[in-house]
């Protein structure tokens, strides 16, 4: 059965986060704008799909559309005692790398049973230019399953953040852009995920043409 909203502890340590450290960051440090924040559902599961370029680009995400969303990471970093149980509070969950695809998808399903936002980079990895070139259908699918809406997220100057070599963030400007949610696949067919894919990934891009 589907809960209507994340884990109580789970809220309660993303808005300590959120107003703590990542908004002061996203406002000031990267004078940060959020536009069509009123779009995104407040309840319930959704399958957040977004471009790609920067390390940064997970709390970002979380932080512009108000509630957690709980992202893929490497099962490594849950043998870590003190860090594992913060990534699970904050909706991480583990992936083994080798059969990534498969577990990814498993964990993403169970976030959204649970009542969490999930999100999804379509293009699967980080790109210099911030464009999807090569969308995966992992989202679509995953939504095509659950029943779950596909909320579009576009993310502007987030590839400029670390210039190469440089570990240290850049204070450059960033945007997020939200757009209306997209309803699920009706089915599981290749074509049915590829339409809405296409729909996603042209949301995406319109929003991120539109600049700062």
């Amino acid at each position: 059965m589907t809960n209507n909203r994340e884990p109580v502890s789970s809220l309660i340590l993303y808005h300590y986060l959120k107003w703590s450290v990542v908004a002061p960051i996203l406002r000031v440090y990267f004078r940060g704008q959020i536009y069509g924040g009123q779009k995104v559902p407040t309840q319930g599961p959704v399958v957040v799909v977004s471009n790609h370029a920067s390390n940064l680009d997970p709390p970002i995400l979380s932080c512009g559309v108000g509630r957690p969303v709980a992202f893929m990471a490497k099962e490594e970093l849950f043998a870590v005692p003190l860090l594992k149980q913060w990534m699970k509070l904050y909706g991480a969950y583990p992936v083994k790398r080798q059969e990534a695809d498969r577990s990814a998808i498993k964990a993403a399903m169970n976030a959204l049973k649970e009542g969490w936002a999930t999100g999804i980079f379509l293009q699967g990895t980080r790109t210099p230019d911030g464009r999807i070139t090569s969308p995966k259908l992992g989202a679509a699918m995953i939504a095509a399953k659950t029943g779950a809406s596909l909320l579009p997220v576009s993310l502007w100057g987030t590839e400029k953040i670390f210039s190469q070599g440089s570990k240290l963030p850049k204070s450059v400007p960033v945007t997020v852009r939200i757009g209306e949610p997209i309803a699920p696949p009706n089915s599981n067919q290749r074509d049915s995920l590829e339409a809405v894919t296409a729909k996603c990934v042209k949301a995406i891009a319109a929003m991120h043409d539109l600049g700062r």
